[in-house]
């Protein structure tokens, strides 16, 4: 009796790891190349800058070169797409830069590139000076907003003002978030070491579904696009190799350093980032104009694209 229970335990176990192994190879997808990714969206407005560490970064370059410059950060995981509303919007007076960050969209990166926004903050000034940039706006959505108000304390000779777009920042709080299922994942090394060997598309979209308050603009097209840049080589160990938010600095005394003229922006309906850190900014932040919008999650830039870059353009235009 013994003996037979144990044959089938053994079958069960056996069964299980064959099962799970078979889970496995199905769920594990190679990196795509990148000439075939850069062939199907890249256009003629794209545009490459190689620099030191193995990096290649990737940024969409809009508008007249004369005109007054807009620089263009995303959040962790996204991509210059998120910005192409706002580039169509606005590159009729300015010339619109959106760039990739390392480890997103068409930036290549070493597989080791550690996502820190003191160092992202030092990379967007050397792209800056790269390209000739004169005194420019810069604005960020969620980690590139954390990156942007790092580089307008590095920096702010290069900046003419800051736009926050749900920046993040402040240290998250220990309760009242309902973060996405993938954000969960982030959170653990495990999670992170299985997501940067498949492919996440289920979750990107589911997490992406979690972070608009219309469900609707989520489309199959935009979930597609997210999971291919994560295909990009090298990409999905460098999102996995930290949790998002781990970077969180931000303080009332470091931000009153800030002397720029500052637009904060945040939707109320937000489930990542507290629309009350936005309003920790525009308190903190001298003269800091603060626009939150009721029904809008964490992308106003995707969820109302023409009421916020009309907005955005508001504010411009009283830029000295």
């Amino acid at each position: 009796m013994l003996k037979t229970l144990a044959y089938a335990l053994l079958l069960i176990v056996v069964l299980l790891s064959v099962g799970l192994a078979a889970v496995w190879l199905y769920l594990r997808t190679p990196d795509r190349p990148a000439a075939e990714l850069e062939r199907r969206y890249a256009g003629a407005d794209d545009h490459f800058i190689e620099l030191p560490g193995g990096l290649r970064l990737h940024y969409r370059d809009q508008g007249d070169r004369l005109r007054p410059v807009l620089v263009l950060l995303h959040g962790y995981g996204d991509s210059y797409a998120t910005w192409e509303a706002w580039g169509q919007a606005l590159q009729d007076r300015y010339r619109v830069i959106s760039l990739d960050l390392p480890g997103h969209g068409l930036s290549a990166a070493p597989a080791d590139y550690l996502l820190d926004a003191d160092a992202l903050a030092a990379l967007v000034v050397d792209v800056a000076t790269r390209l000739g940039l004169p005194p420019f706006v810069l604005a960020g959505n969620s980690m590139g907003g954390g990156v942007a108000w790092k580089v307008a304390l590095l920096a702010p000779q290069q900046l003419r003002a800051l736009v926050l777009v749900a920046a993040a920042g402040w240290p998250a709080p220990t309760q009242g978030q309902s973060p996405s299922l993938a954000f969960r994942v982030l959170q653990h090394p495990i999670g992170r070491w299985v997501l940067a060997r498949i492919d996440n598309k289920p979750l990107i979209a589911q997490g992406l579904k979690a972070q608009v308050y219309d469900k609707g603009l989520i489309t199959e097209a935009v979930v597609q696009r997210w999971a291919d840049y994560q295909l990009y080589p090298g990409h999905r160990p460098i999102l996995m190799s930290v949790p998002p938010g781990s970077h969180s600095q931000a303080t009332a005394e470091k931000l009153a350093a800030i002397r720029l003229p500052t637009l904060v922006m945040h939707g109320e309906y937000d489930p990542l980032i507290p629309v009350d850190n936005s309003r920790k900014f525009a308190a903190a932040i001298a003269g800091a104009r603060l626009i939150t919008y009721p029904q809008v999650g964490h992308l106003p830039q995707r969820e109302i694209p023409a009421r916020s870059a009309a907005d955005l353009r508001a504010f411009l235009d009283t830029l000295p």
